[in-house]
């Protein structure tokens, strides 16, 4: 049968895909856009499959902040490229995800799956990651998140080119204090926040290391424990918040910057796309030549 440019237009718009795949939908199902719709939803669902097995390591981070500052979402949604990370598709799903996780509380990812995404029309965020991989034909999935809500203070966010994502929790100072410490977090990468909650089994795996340097300087016993303790305040100022110098003014460190502002951070949050993934070598053109040929 005959179908219209106009049909094939409203089947795009509701799927998400390209012309050609709308348009054989359209006529292989006689022309019934609901059909045709869930015809290519089985279409995609086989493509899903195909890509599933295919590491995903860069992406977006997507962040929700609400306007009192109180409830902060944080989500990393992976991709296999770079290029498809940067598409307003892929970031208005990684956002939407982060609003959905703030809205609907999820436990964990398989649950998130099951949740409408927000401002989606009742799709659930599965159904849309779905739509989304038949799209851009790559694998893409929603890696982790987390969800803080602030009682008493505020919550500072700082997303430093999509690929690197901080949620600060703040009691007193200000806005921008608060969005200074989440730009400080995303460029120091601390552990912690102080040096009470560096693990005790981590500063003992480095006290021996230094004991170790320490003695084969054949210094005395009472200059070596010193060289010990010293260069141990030295590692927990790296590692925590607290003892970095603070990057705006490296005169001073966070604490004493916290406590000209009458401040205090009660935790923090930091993602960076792809970190502990590990990514797979080879032929890049191969692929995509491989790609191509297997749609």
């Amino acid at each position: 049968m005959s179908i219209s440019a106009a049909q094939v237009k409203e089947l795009r718009e509701r799927t998400g895909l390209g012309m050609m795949e709308c348009k054989a939908a359209l006529q292989e199902t006689q022309g019934d856009m609901e059909a045709a719709a869930d015809l290519l939803r089985k279409k995609a669902g086989a493509k899903v499959e195909k890509k599933a097995g295919r590491t995903a390591a860069e992406g977006a981070i997507g962040l929700y902040v609400s306007g009192d500052r109180r409830l902060a979402a944080m989500v990393e949604v992976n991709s296999e490229t770079d290029f498809v990370a940067k598409g307003e598709d892929f970031l208005g799903f990684a956002n939407a995800c982060a609003a959905t996780v703030a809205e609907s509380r999820p436990a964990d990812v398989e649950a998130l799956y099951g949740q409408p995404l927000k401002d989606a029309g009742g799709q659930s965020v599965a159904q849309a990651r779905e739509g989304l991989v038949m799209k851009l034909g790559e694998n893409i999935g929603v890696r982790r998140f987390v969800r803080l809500q602030s009682a008493q203070g505020r919550l500072g966010s700082y997303v430093h080119g999509r690929k690197i994502g901080v949620v600060v929790e703040v009691e007193g100072g200000d806005e921008a204090l608060a969005k200074d410490l989440a730009m400080h977090v995303a460029a120091s990468k601390p552990e912690c926040v102080s040096k009470d909650q560096v693990p005790a089994d981590l500063i003992a795996r480095e006290k021996e290391i230094f004991a170790e340097q320490a003695r084969q300087s054949g210094k005395p016993a009472n200059i070596i424990e010193k060289m010990i303790e010293g260069r141990i305040n030295k590692f927990l100022n790296e590692i925590t918040l607290l003892g970095q110098p603070f990057v705006k003014d490296p005169d001073t460190t966070v604490e004493k910057l916290l406590k000209s502002a009458g401040a205090k951070v009660v935790r923090f949050t930091r993602f960076e796309v792809g970190e502990g993934i590990e990514k797979k070598s080879g032929d890049f053109a191969a692929e995509v030549m491989a790609q191509v040929k297997g749609g």
